[in-house]
């Protein structure tokens, strides 16, 4: 039996390091060998061993594609590997980890467990290295497609891995009530450093010159500190020559490469660009239209309640917000893609997507051909230096959306009404079995990532039917999505063994988040413990929609989470409505109170 030392860490988040490392533990188990294992994440590193283990070691195994400290570890022993070496073959590691070791020896180079001097970390760049002598100032922009949650962890994220680090930052969060804190042109100038984690697009013109690094809200909320090193390491200059004071790291990226090298992009992150400035249109036209209902009744639309408060309130939300919807949809994919060019070619073909009757889905194909459109003749055009400053203002948006527009009336926006109407009618004609599986698939997706890619393809789907006049969707869609924290937040007062006197505390504020509709307040116990809480909240969140659709229940609002139900017609079964809501939850907490192992109360 050989006696193991491992880490695992990975930047993808807390979720995929406990894997790592259970997976690790499972395999070393299988094959007769002991193995002392620490994981290292956002939440700090839990596990660890004893000084007798590490002396003990015949090799030590680091799983990461982060930086993780190797103070005390024997460098003749050690075998890197990564997080998806080891969940494709973890026992294939664990042979290569110890013949590894047998083939250098198991004492030379081996570092005392006290006192020992700690080996170079090979994989940490030399340029992180430097920023711990040499504190950085750091400029920072947080933004999520719903504005909401991911846009402020990621902000508190990078604030607290900042102040960890020596390094002064500010982030500017643009999150759906807009810019807050926002950045001084006096602060970008004297930023060392420009950070942008967001899952949308955002305007970077102000930050030419400047060393800039993009990734996504999760990878700031899972780790921080690997952000600002793979940004010190990686970062390069946006837009043109460095300003003053702003020197190029070694190793960076020469001055004009760009930094979108770094970034996260493709179809999904224009999509949810779109998205985050679609919402705003679909969260006050449907507000709107349920103050409506409640003032003037179901039929407040009708001729004879003309003139009326709540037939104005109607005319302003469906007239009016859910008409602009579609093309602030498809002028800010467009917008992702090509940048200022493509808004107006794509509102006008989100715009006329709506005029043909092509819906949600003729405004997202207008926005991806503008913007590809735009984007392709961008770099196609060439003119003198003279007359380059036509190209934004007149050629681009006129050629753009010459050829969207005449795209959509001429060749894909009848075939694409054709599949929106087909679409319309199969939801508003399902028979209580086919509701009940939407439901629940609607469900299963909202509590499978709280607020990833997943989850937000349920929730575009459903907002985006309330204009064709299909809200039960919305409804359950809604109702799984406040399951996970609140069914958290039950169990944490009903199995309370199961839950630590951190974790208790902690559920009240979840509590108010699930009744918010904010499923991404269940994070930071699916980080803990995802294996166990994520099956849980997927089974109540399902049985929440199933529920749903099957007492035929419609919601107007997009939003709103509890707070909805006392605005009357909102929901046309309030009661039954609540009843799936806490079905769902329940359904939840019991999974977790079964699934959860006890742990010391405090």
């Amino acid at each position: 039996m050989a006696h193991l030392i491992a880490i695992a860490a990975s930047q993808a988040g807390p979720a995929h390091s406990f894997m790592t490392g259970e997976a690790l533990r499972a395999a070393a188990e299988r094959l007769g060998h002991h193995i002392a294992l620490s994981v290292r994440s956002s939440l700090g590193a839990q596990g660890g061993w004893t000084d007798d283990e590490l002396l003990r070691a015949d090799a030590v195994i680091i799983a990461a594609d982060m930086a993780v400290d190797r103070t005390g570890l024997p460098a003749a022993r050690l075998h890197e590997t990564t997080p998806g070496a080891v969940l494709a073959d973890a026992a294939d590691v664990v042979r290569a980890a110890l013949a590894r070791a047998g083939a250098g020896g198991s004492s030379e180079g081996a570092v005392a467990a006290h006192g020992g001097a700690a080996p170079a970390a090979a994989a940490v760049p030399a340029v992180a290295a430097a920023d711990a002598a040499h504190p950085l100032r750091i400029v920072a922009i947080t933004s999520c497609p719903t504005g909401v949650a991911h846009t402020f962890m990621a902000a508190e994220a990078l604030e607290q891995g900042a102040q960890a680090l020596g390094h002064t930052i500010k982030v500017e969060t643009q999150g759906s009530v807009g810019a807050q804190n926002a950045l001084t042109a006096d602060e970008i100038a004297q930023a060392d450093l420009v950070v942008i984690a967001a899952d949308t697009q955002v305007d970077r013109a102000r930050f030419a010159g400047k060393r800039l690094y993009a990734t996504g809200t999760k990878a700031a909320i899972h780790d921080a500190a690997a952000v600002f090193a793979q940004a010190a390491a990686q970062a390069a200059v946006w837009g043109g020559a460095p300003t003053a004071g702003a020197a190029a790291a070694p190793g960076a990226a020469p001055a004009g490469a760009a930094a979108r090298s770094t970034e996260r992009t493709g179809p999904y992150k224009h999509l949810m660009t779109g998205v985050s400035f679609m919402l705003p249109f679909v969260v006050a036209g449907g507000l709107l239209i349920a103050l409506a209902f409640a003032l003037g009744g179901i039929y407040v639309y009708d001729d004879a309640h003309q003139g009326t408060l709540g037939w104005t309130l109607f005319q302003i939300g469906a007239k009016a917000g859910f008409t602009l919807m579609l093309p602030a949809l498809a002028g800010y994919i467009a917008f992702s893609i090509a940048d200022r060019p493509g808004i107006a070619p794509g509102m006008i073909g989100g715009l006329l997507a709506g005029t043909v009757g092509a819906g949600f889905l003729g405004a997202i194909a207008a926005g991806f051909i503008a913007g590809y459109a735009v984007h392709w003749m961008n770099r196609a055009i060439r003119l003198p230096r003279t007359l380059d400053g036509l190209k934004p203002v007149l050629l681009l948006p006129l050629l753009g959306t010459l050829v969207v527009g005449v795209l959509m009336m001429m060749v894909i926006g009848k075939p694409m009404a054709g599949v929106m109407a087909a679409l319309t009618e199969w939801l508003k004609g399902l028979q209580t079995g086919s509701a009940v599986l939407l439901g629940v698939i609607l469900g299963a997706m909202m509590a499978f990532d709280m607020g990833g890619p997943v989850n937000k393809a349920a929730y575009v789907f459903s907002t985006t039917l309330i204009a064709s006049g299909v809200a039960n969707p919305m409804a359950a869609t809604m109702a799984a999505g406040m399951v996970p924290p609140l069914g958290i937040a039950l169990a944490c007062w009903v199995f309370r063994s199961r839950f630590s006197a951190e974790e208790r505390e902690a559920s009240k504020a979840v509590a108010v988040l699930g009744l918010a509709f904010i499923t991404e307040g269940a994070i930071p116990f699916v980080a803990r413990d995802p294996l166990r809480v994520i099956p849980a909240c997927m089974a109540g969140a399902a049985v929440a929609g199933g529920l749903s659709m099957m007492w035929n229940i419609g919601l107007q609002a997009p939003h709103g989470g509890v707070f909805v139900l006392a605005i009357p017609n909102a929901v046309n079964h309030v009661v039954l409505y609540a009843l799936a809501i806490a079905a769902g939850t329940g359904v939840t907490a019991l999974a977790l109170g079964v699934l959860k192992r006890r742990v010391a109360v405090a």
